[in-house]
């Protein structure tokens, strides 16, 4: 399912687009590992929170070293508190795919989806459009940079579980 928004042209900026496709591709990837976590399924659920790592790994790069220091000067507090969301996700996505799994895997499972959902909205309703409005055209180089490399390096190293 996409989820794309039209409202403020963000979406016209190709690396906005892309997070966004990132984005639909995380809230696709969390609605299996939610119905793995209510059927108990721990088996799928590890192996859907390690797609999702994969996602986010280069994902987060690219909004941490790129997007958000452009933009860091007008909403600092706004930002920290979305790099901790990030924290928090990955932290309990590794929990899940870690040797030993916590014994409370399903609840921390639907908590960091519920978290991942919301942080999701938080970055395309109010950072992207944000962004459209504020960097400039070497900000923008800058944020593809970031891109281009965080995905570069991605494609080189396996996926950790």
């Amino acid at each position: 399912m996409v989820w794309l928004c039209e409202y403020c042209g963000c979406q016209q900026v190709a690396v906005v687009s892309e997070l966004t496709v990132e984005h639909d591709t995380l809230r696709n990837l969390g609605h299996d590992l939610a119905t793995a976590a209510n059927e108990g399924d721990l088996a799928a659920a590890r192996s859907l929170a390690a797609s999702m790592r994969a996602v986010l790994g280069p994902h987060t790069e690219v909004e941490e070293r790129g997007l958000f220091p452009a933009l860091a000067a007008d909403f600092s507090e706004q930002l920290d508190c979305l790099v901790d969301e990030h924290r928090s996700i990955d932290a309990a996505l590794a929990d899940l795919v870690s040797d030993a799994p916590p014994a409370l895997w399903r609840h921390q499972t639907r908590l960091a989806l519920a978290h991942l959902f919301d942080h999701i909205l938080k970055e395309q309703d109010g950072v992207f459009p944000a962004a459209l409005s504020t960097l400039t055209p070497a900000d923008w180089d800058r944020v593809n940079a970031v891109r281009e490399r965080a995905h570069r390096v991605a494609r080189v190293l396996p996926v950790a579980s």
